[in-house]
């Protein structure tokens, strides 16, 4: 009997010792939510942000890192009341000219949702501090196919002039790459 009860100790002991190392590897992993930054200042507020002409610049880097684009957005906004209208006209480095139009509304508590045409059904963002995670599903044109691509968007802003973006995506939960993006209003 003590015998048998020796060869179980090491497995539960075991099990004992490694639920902490999971537990903390677990949490390593979590991602970072918008309330991490909600001490983070200047606030952003997207009807102050995307109100009026800007411009930025950006590259699209596959899973390696390897930059595949580059390209450079013309923008606008407008706001009225809590409903706003972002164009975005993209050049990219080979000549590809494309147009979004983001409709956005605001909502309280730091929310926001978003439509644009090639959006499938709406963009949930949430804000605190300087910082905005968006999450949406784009239908992305590549070689005469449309894919339907995963985003996690993240928006931070640097001052009242600079906001940088970087945003993951993903089909099938895998990561397809990374769009980085920088805004400058003037």
């Amino acid at each position: 009997m003590f015998a048998r009860l020796n060869t179980r100790w090491p497995r539960v002991a075991g099990l004992a010792l490694s639920t902490p190392l999971c537990l903390a590897l677990l949490s390593g992993c979590a991602s970072p939510t918008p309330a991490d930054y909600a001490s983070q200042t200047p606030v952003l507020d997207l009807r102050s942000y995307f109100n009026g002409p800007m411009s930025a610049q950006g590259l699209f880097t596959d899973r390696s890192g390897k930059v595949v684009r580059r390209f450079s957005v013309a923008l606008n906004g407008r706001w009225e009341g809590n409903e706003g209208v972002l164009e975005e006209d993209f050049v990219y480095s080979d000549g590809e000219r494309q147009r979004r139009v983001w409709h956005l509304r605001q909502l309280p508590d730091g929310r926001y949702t978003g439509t644009a045409d090639d959006v499938v059904g709406e963009a949930i963002g949430q804000a605190a501090g300087n910082a905005l995670n968006w999450h949406y599903t784009l239908r992305l044109p590549v070689d005469g196919a449309v894919y339907e691509v995963q985003f996690d968007d993240w928006m931070y802003l640097m001052d009242a002039h600079v906001m940088f973006n970087k945003a993951a995506m993903r089909k099938f939960g895998v990561q397809l790459g990374e769009v980085t993006l920088a805004f400058y209003k003037p």
